[in-house]
């Protein structure tokens, strides 16, 4: 029995980790196409018409497969996703393409893994070991230095460096809150939900900052940010979040710098030097550390007794979230 118990824990992360890294896959496209978008599209346009798009195709996708309403308690949680995922980050990478690079955005969303982590702890109950650190620690080190070593950085702190770590910050409070949340309410639809509640927000800013005329490669962009970045990709991500867990999964984030810098490469001419490939096998031996690092226990306040419960992650027993 704890066999079968066992295999199908394995399993499910193993389903976590792919759906993950489907996610990571979409949105490391994110910032190269941004910044293409941004040459000819206003940046608020860029940031909220994208999720309005993005909400039109989630209210359909709602209705078709009849989604009940989520809960009372359940929107305030769909608001903080909304504000870090649906907001929060394409507005900031949008201000901040403007100026920047995407491969120097890279260099910044490096340290999203580590703050979804963070976040993980804080708001979904989650207890990393010791090893998970020093692993997710190891393979920030080890991209960073890759993007310092290759040029991606350069300078000082400017305002764009302020803007992506805005960015950042808060896409790691919607990464870790929609992962808890897509628990219950499933990857599909946490951020269908998310970008239904942020639609009285982001539709009148897209309105009043307009669509102007475009070259149609701005578009093309667009509608990736639009239909892949903002709406299917997250499909892949919550629900690898929820499955095979946020901080776990998060650290499959690790790659996404350097395929973001490939991506640049490709479609944007940006040199990538050798290194790069010395770098991807290091990045992806830590991320292969961080799912080898055995989860730690995930500990949850009970209000109506007023006492915590722990319980064991490898025991597979949930405790209910606060």
């Amino acid at each position: 029995m704890r066999e079968q118990s066992s295999a199908t824990a394995r399993s499910t992360v193993t389903a976590g980790l792919t759906l993950g890294a489907l996610g990571v896959l979409a949105f490391s496209l994110s910032l190269p196409m941004t910044r293409v978008a941004v040459r000819d599209l206003d940046p608020w346009f860029v940031a909220f018409g994208r999720a309005v798009g993005a909400a039109l195709l989630a209210v359909l996708y709602l209705r078709a497969t009849g989604a009940p309403r989520p809960a009372r308690d359940q929107w305030r949680r769909l608001a903080v996703v909304a504000l870090g995922v649906v907001v929060g980050f394409p507005l900031f990478t949008s201000l901040a393409l403007t100026s920047q690079t995407s491969s120097h955005g890279a260099v910044v969303v490096t340290v999203l893994p580590a703050l979804t982590a963070v976040f993980a702890a804080l708001r979904a109950h989650e207890r990393p070991p010791l090893t998970f650190w020093l692993a997710s620690g190891g393979g920030l080190i080890a991209v960073l230095t890759f993007l310092i070593t290759t040029g991606a950085v350069h300078g000082g702190l400017s305002l764009a460096d302020l803007y992506l770590l805005a960015a950042v910050v808060l896409c790691a409070l919607g990464y870790a809150e929609g992962g808890a949340l897509a628990r219950d309410l499933g990857g599909a639809r946490t951020i269908c939900w998310a970008l239904v509640v942020a639609l009285p927000v982001t539709l009148p800013i897209a309105v009043l900052s307009g669509p102007s005329h475009a070259a149609g490669v701005s578009w093309a962009a667009f509608g990736y940010l639009t239909t892949v970045s903002m709406f299917l990709g997250f499909f892949a991500w919550y629900a690898g979040l929820a499955k095979g867990g946020i901080a776990r999964v998060g650290q499959i984030q690790l790659a996404q710098p350097v395929l973001t810098l490939l991506w640049s490469a490709l479609l944007l001419g940006e040199p990538v030097t050798p290194a790069s490939l010395g770098a991807a096998v290091v990045v992806l031996g830590c991320v292969v550390l961080t799912q080898r690092a055995r989860q730690g226990r995930r500990v949850s306040f009970h209000h109506s007794e007023g006492s915590l419960v722990a319980a064991s992650a490898r025991s597979g027993t949930r405790t209910p979230a606060a």
